[in-house]
């Protein structure tokens, strides 16, 4: 089960050969609800095309996953990097994922980046990339506390 979590984590978004792998030992083993978060180098110019190959990808994929509760896609612009956040209803759940599934997905996502990214002059070089937007950071965090958004008042 802890090498289809790294197999997962890994296909989801490619590795470089600089990022550190999550290995099995330096993740927690917790069983509530937990968070994946994923790093990924996004150029600026690339950011449109990662996020219509991960809605056309990922996207319509983890929305089928039993325990799955939702996903955020972040952007940091100073480091020109995607930041994923899956939330998982157990780490039981996300493990259970087969190994088969999640790299077919990986699959999909590649062929919708480079496609993306070829209809955008600026994007040719990315295009020819194995995996246009490589994996910076992979990580898993115990979910222990949700603080609701504050009600504004008169509304």
């Amino acid at each position: 089960m802890l090498a289809a979590l790294c197999l997962f984590t890994l296909v989801l978004v490619g590795l470089p050969a600089t990022a550190p792998a999550a290995t099995p030992a330096s993740l927690p083993r917790t069983q509530g609800p937990v968070v994946e978060h994923l790093r990924v180098k996004v150029p600026a110019e690339a950011r449109g095309a990662w996020l219509q190959a991960e809605e056309e990808s990922w996207g319509p994929w983890l929305r089928r996953q039993d325990g799955f509760l939702g996903r955020e896609l972040l952007w940091d612009t100073e480091r020109e990097e995607g930041l994923l956040l899956i939330r998982w209803r157990s780490r039981r759940q996300w493990l259970a994922i087969p190994a088969g599934e999640i790299e077919a997905v990986q699959g999909r996502f590649e062929v919708a980046a480079r496609r993306a990214l070829s209809r955008d002059p600026g994007g040719q070089e990315l295009a020819r990339a194995a995996n246009p937007f490589p994996l910076v950071h992979a990580g898993e965090l115990e979910w222990v506390a949700l603080t609701p958004p504050v009600e504004e008042e008169g509304r």
